[in-house]
């Protein structure tokens, strides 16, 4: 399970701006007014190619203001499920009551803290941090989220917190993450893949609470399958069980290779279909849609072309993944899944030679040159791979200002015609040439 952090503080002290410098994107929603951030917010960050999940949460406060309590209450389920939390503190301000409250609260979690004392812009606020050691987190590290200042020193102590790489399960097997809204035949497909009934199964919407591992082997290869609660929209969320159940879904699906999307064939697609599907595009992972209950479909001459076609449009944002129609009930069309799961996997994990981009890149660039942008040519040089899951390219232009949006997209839909592939996403960085 992948190394998580948790940051927590009262309101208006930072988080969403410290939670957003991590994870390089504006994900969290930053602004003066406290109490912006009301629920958990989740994201992946890395560092020295150490990789790790985040979750910002709400202000946690001392009085009778609107939603003090759930706030509190969902702050303490990230402390719960985090491996370590960051602790933020305003320089600015100074130790408050409110950070001696939350120093109690977390002392019985008997976790990391990193007390990170944030605002600190210039070397005069550098003096403020000390008072900071009293709440009994060792040595607080001075930081600026708005303006990056000692964010090494901080992620260096994450880093040094987690366990090395020897210590981590050494698991070769491919792990696959069945995500979807309640109800729509996820436990009923995890069952019928595995061959028994493990997971279980209810017509009640939300029966699984947790999300557990089970490896298994079919045609002498290895996987891992995940079961997971059905995804809600945060204003169906009301049990701290579901608030939990969410979590632990997400983070099975920020471990997997490839995520399977359940959708129920029997009924009309729904805006929270598309909501969970957010997040194979969010994550970055391989993936597989898959729809469910397909006996339960009144079938005409090509119905199964026109739901593809319909859902094609619905998810554009995932136009790489392949649809599959199965029925987990009757045992029909499983063997299509891993079919696609396969292709997914080795296209997540395909690696290219640099000669052959760089061949790519001059037959691209020179069937359809790029046309002046920004008072200016784009001019690329080089093209290479950096890393897989998901395959990710550097390519090396005179001048990045110079590429239109348009010109990249097209460079990217080549490379994924031109190499096929099928079911995973793929990244392609511009870079200025030094």
């Amino acid at each position: 399970m992948p190394y998580t952090v948790a940051i927590v503080g009262r309101p208006n002290v930072g988080k969403s701006s410290l939670f957003n410098r991590i994870i390089g994107d504006r994900k969290a929603i930053t602004d003066d007014k406290p109490g912006v951030t009301r629920d958990r917010i989740y994201g992946s960050a890395a560092w020295l190619t150490r990789h790790f999940g985040l979750i910002d949460t709400g202000g946690i406060d001392i009085g009778d203001a609107p939603f003090l309590e759930q706030i509190k209450t969902q702050a303490m389920l990230a402390v719960n499920e985090a491996d370590l939390i960051v602790f933020v503190v305003d320089s600015r301000v100074g130790l408050t009551e409110v950070d001696t409250y939350i120093a109690r609260l977390l002392y019985p979690a008997e976790k990391p803290v990193i007390v990170a004392v944030n605002k600190v812009d210039n070397d005069q606020l550098r003096g403020t941090v000390y008072e900071f050691y009293s709440l009994g987190f060792g040595e607080p590290i001075a930081v600026s989220a708005n303006h990056g200042i000692g964010m090494g020193d901080l992620l260096d102590e994450i880093i040094k917190q987690m366990p090395t790489e020897g210590n981590l399960e050494d698991d070769d097997s491919i792990k696959l993450a069945v995500i979807g809204y309640p109800n729509v035949g996820k436990s009923s497909l995890t069952n019928r893949i595995l061959g028994q009934e493990r997971v279980i199964v209810s017509d009640i919407p939300g029966t699984t609470r947790d999300a557990i591992d089970t490896k298994f082997v079919r045609d002498g290869k290895d996987y891992t399958i995940v079961d997971t609660a059905g995804i809600k929209k945060s204003g169906q969320i009301y049990e701290s069980t579901d608030k939990y159940a969410l979590l632990r879904a997400l983070k099975a699906a920020d471990r997997a290779d490839v995520l399977l999307l359940v959708l129920d064939g029997s009924r009309e697609l729904i805006n929270q279909d598309k909501h969970v599907g957010g997040i194979i595009q969010e994550y970055q992972k391989a993936a597989v849609i898959v729809v469910n209950k397909w006996d339960l479909v009144d079938k005409e001459t090509q119905t199964m072309k026109k739901i593809e076609d319909d859902l094609r449009d619905e998810f554009n944002f995932i136009p790489y993944v392949e649809i599959c129609f199965v029925s987990s009930l009757d045992n029909k069309r499983i063997h299509t899944i891993f079919e696609a799961i396969d292709r997914a996997y080795e296209s997540y994990n395909r690696t290219l030679s640099t000669s052959i981009l760089n061949e790519f890149l001059m037959d691209v660039t020179a069937m359809n040159p790029p046309k002046l942008f920004n008072k200016g040519m784009a001019k690329f040089s080089y093209m290479t791979q950096i890393q897989t899951k998901p395959p990710t390219f550097l390519v090396f232009v005179n001048n990045p200002n110079y590429v239109h949006f348009s010109y990249e997209r097209y460079l990217e839909n080549k490379l994924r015609e031109l190499f096929q592939f099928t079911g995973s996403p793929i990244k392609l960085l511009i870079r200025k040439k030094v």
